[in-house]
């Protein structure tokens, strides 16, 4: 099994609970279309792993449409020879150079007039 990163555009996460009270959450994301049969982005779904589903579910709430994404994820040897993703873990990309949001104290304090200042 190989582990894998990749940065996506973050479009939803689903949940629905199957027969047996089997869980499914899947991670919706943007990639490149192929110019062929898709335009805009192409909408692939990834399932996720059962044992940190709930949290992978919950994190989605915190992204907004479109904004970037690392997922995490296993890929295990499926049939023909293709992988299947199980996802593990999902984070906001932090883009060099972006800062975080300025406190509301340090937003609000004046800055001195240097004309008053002797």
């Amino acid at each position: 099994m190989a582990r894998s990163t990749m940065e996506v555009a973050f479009l939803g996460t689903q949940r629905f609970d199957g027969e047996n009270g089997q869980k499914y959450i899947k991670i919706f994301y943007g990639d490149e279309p192929d110019g062929k049969t898709e335009h805009g982005l192409s909408i692939i779904g990834m399932a996720a792993d059962d044992d940190v589903a709930d949290e992978i579910f919950h994190a989605g709430a915190k992204f907004e449409p479109l904004q970037l994404v690392r997922i995490t994820f296993d890929v295990a040897r499926g049939g023909q020879n293709k992988g299947k993703n199980l996802a593990l873990h999902m984070e906001a990309v932090e883009r060099p150079g972006t800062r975080p949001a300025s406190s509301p104290a340090a937003s609000t304090a004046k800055t001195p007039d240097p004309a008053k200042a002797n």
